[in-house]
């Protein structure tokens, strides 16, 4: 029972398919992380400081942006940090935290948008209610709900494998994942691969059907409306139809990744769908919205022009 319990650290592999362009990737990873910083930050800063964008929808964004932070931050410094050590060794402890808060990262995102959808539908379908559906009470429940909902049901889940002990060591990815360390357990792990699969039919699926529906109730809408009102729907909604996509396609690599057997797929290739998640959506979610909502893109302008500066003098 000793030998049961003694493998209390791990060894992520899959650096050792970066090491032929380590301080490439190195550089190229650190900028990926200033630009998320840093397009996220200025989002933040830019909704919170502008009381023209005190609004559900831009409330949302700016809730995205900080999911967007904390996910990143999850996952560079450790990333980074690996890349410059050549230790590719991370204890237990801080392999059930990354797991932790990459999984409810990722939750959090995809509650995140479907709460964005149904404000969208809100917006289109029933525009005379909407500061009544969508009121401040309303909003901020909502936003908090994205979040603590997310991190209770991870927790709920994730009690299973903090409880277990472990008899391999080798994960073959850059980060902690929760089904790859599952799979090093000592025990037989078919209950909780079933509750794992079983979680996916609750969340994500809880969060798809209600973006479905929104769209599908968008659509029935826009079909009778005027060309002009159809146009101002489709500005509406591009921005979040985007982050959905850009973010469904991350997930979906990762799910695929973890799930199947993928050893016909390059090596390199397998590293970058498993990054996907974890760094383009926070990364092009400011770019998104930033540029196509003009709202948000003239408060941009100003916050770099100096001209709100300028006026108050």
């Amino acid at each position: 029972m000793e030998n049961v319990s003694a493998v209390t650290s791990f060894i992520l592999t899959a650096y050792t398919e970066l090491e032929d362009h380590r301080y490439l990737y190195f550089i190229c990873f650190l900028l990926s992380y200033l630009l998320i910083f840093l397009g996220n930050l200025v989002l933040i800063a830019v909704i919170s400081i502008e009381r023209s964008l005190h609004e559900p929808m831009y409330w949302f964004i700016c809730s995205l942006a900080v999911n967007g932070l904390y996910g990143s931050t999850c996952l560079f410094p450790s990333l980074l940090g690996h890349l410059l050590s050549h230790n590719y060794e991370v204890s237990l402890t801080q392999c059930l935290l990354q797991i932790y808060c990459l999984h409810t990262y990722g939750t959090i995102e995809f509650t995140i948008l479907a709460a964005m959808s149904y404000d969208r539908y809100v917006a289109i379908c029933h525009p005379l209610h909407y500061h009544l559906l969508m009121s401040p009470k309303k909003l901020y429940a909502a936003i908090t709900l994205s979040w603590v909902i997310p991190l209770i049901y991870f927790a709920l889940l994730f009690i299973f494998t903090v409880q277990r002990t472990f008899c391999d060591k080798i994960i073959e990815k850059v980060y902690c994942s929760n089904f790859p360390l599952v799979k090093l357990s000592c025990f037989d792990t078919t209950i909780q691969s079933f509750v794992g699969l079983a979680s996916l039919f609750v969340s994500p699926c809880s969060q798809i059907a209600m973006i479905l529906f929104s769209y599908v109730q968008i659509l029935r809408i826009c079909l009778s409306a005027s060309k002009e009102s159809q146009i101002k729907a489709i500005q509406t909604c591009t921005p979040h139809l985007l982050a959905v996509i850009n973010y469904a396609v991350g997930s979906l690599f990762e799910l695929i990744q973890s799930r199947f057997n993928m050893s016909n797929v390059p090596y390199k290739a397998r590293i970058f769908m498993t990054l996907y998640f974890l760094i383009f959506p926070p990364m092009f979610n400011p770019v998104i919205y930033g540029i196509s909502i003009q709202a948000i893109r003239v408060q941009i302008f100003k916050l770099f022009s100096g001209k709100k500066l300028r006026e108050a003098h």
